[in-house]
């Protein structure tokens, strides 16, 4: 399994636009994806404009039939990108899960 964490500071006052977006996405691209196991968005009550994005994936050619999809390309890579400061993206690999 390939989790991907994506650590996004949103532009001031796009909070409430990111936020659409992704859960559009997630309906058009995640949700349509078998081999995308799992797509989790995140919020900082304390941190306003950031999102966190975690995603996991069977393994790099589903997250890389993910990232090709037109809604991908279009919301995230095009609209949320615009959107954001910057996007840190990492890999991570599972110690446990309950």
């Amino acid at each position: 399994m390939l989790t991907k964490v994506l650590s996004i500071p949103l532009k001031p006052g796009k909070q409430a636009e990111a936020e659409q977006l992704v859960r559009r996405f997630a309906l058009l691209g995640p949700e349509q994806e078998p081999a995308t196991l799992s797509f989790r968005v995140y919020r900082n009550a304390t941190r306003p404009d950031y999102l966190l994005l975690i995603g996991n994936f069977a393994d790099q050619d589903a997250y890389d039939t993910h990232t090709g999809s037109p809604a991908y390309r279009e919301l995230v890579a095009g609209r949320l990108a615009a959107l954001a400061v910057e996007v840190v993206e990492t890999d991570h690999d599972m110690i446990i899960s309950i």
